[in-house]
């Protein structure tokens, strides 16, 4: 059995060097917002001979406009989603696009659209991510017969979500990397993840207090961390993997997506045994202390 219990503060350290940093840069950059978030510019082009997709890309690239969605919709039409751009750029965009492919260029469309997540919208999966949250609580304080349980799972469910904003807040800060849609499917996702191994290593600890009303706390959650870490860790590494998988194959459109899929897997593999079960821990600890 391994003593999983003696190092609770280096647990605490670990998650601070994420959390101190990653907290501070969220609370003076923020994150960084895409044009999902913004609202941007609309222009289709068509030109007159098949033009390369990547020529559109690089071009877009070079002048510093930043493309957010890209389709070709007809055999020599493109339709870019671009932030709000001037009309000299793009009409340099033109040009320039127009000297690299040989091709004339004609613009079809060039029109300001809102954003796709309006305020309202946000407020509303906001709203719906702390309902989720308390129901969370309730229903596993009720599922362990104690409001401990249910505590110690929504302080490492949150904890999982601050890495998560704290490491793209970083790196919106290094390398201007933005958030969009897919970052809050992948925000709304590791909320679920989280909570899965939390409950399978406080369902062990239940089953064996059952068992074993004698042994310490501390004692029962240690035997329930080591049976059951093997087998979180191979149910994660089968995520991880995967994941890394898409993030070096899986092309641009994505890769930021699964970058934040990876984060929050990683953050809630190490939760489950090193925060919520520390904090179930501590509590005990606090309360046999005021009893005795």
């Amino acid at each position: 059995m391994i003593r999983f219990s003696k190092y609770l503060w280096l647990y605490a350290f670990i998650s601070g060097l994420i959390l101190v940093p990653g907290i501070y840069s969220l609370v003076r950059f923020g994150l960084q917002p895409s044009i999902d978030f913004t609202g941007g510019t609309l222009l289709e082009l068509s030109f007159d001979k098949p033009v390369a997709p990547s020529i559109l890309a690089n071009v877009a690239q070079n002048q510093g406009m930043s493309v957010a969605s890209f389709q070709q919709s007809g055999n020599n039409t493109f339709l870019l989603r671009i932030k709000p751009e001037g009309s000299e750029k793009v009409s340099g965009f033109e040009r320039n696009v127009e000297a690299q492919a040989s091709s004339a260029a004609t613009i079809l469309r060039n029109e300001t659209v809102g954003p796709v997540l309006g305020s309202e919208l946000l407020v509303k999966a906001f709203a719906a991510a702390i309902l989720a949250i308390l129901c969370i609580f309730a229903y596993v304080a009720y599922a362990f017969k104690n409001i401990k349980f249910g505590a110690s799972a929504i302080v490492a469910l949150i904890h999982d979500l601050l890495v998560v904003l704290s490491v793209f807040s970083l790196l919106g800060v290094w390398w201007g990397i933005e958030v969009d849609t897919l970052f809050v499917t992948a925000f709304l996702t590791t909320m679920s993840f989280s909570v899965h191994d939390t409950i399978v290593v406080f369902d062990r600890i239940r089953e064996y207090r059952r068992r074993d009303d004698k042994s310490k706390f501390d004692e029962l959650a240690d035997r329930a961390l080591t049976e059951t870490m093997g087998r979180s860790l191979t149910n994660s590494f089968t995520i991880i993997f995967m994941l890394l998988a898409l993030i070096l194959m899986g092309g641009e459109t994505v890769r930021w997506f699964v970058v934040a899929l990876l984060v929050g897997t990683i953050s809630g593999t190490y939760s489950s045994p090193f925060v919520a079960t520390p904090i179930l821990l501590l509590w005990d600890r606090w309360e046999r202390r005021k009893r005795s």
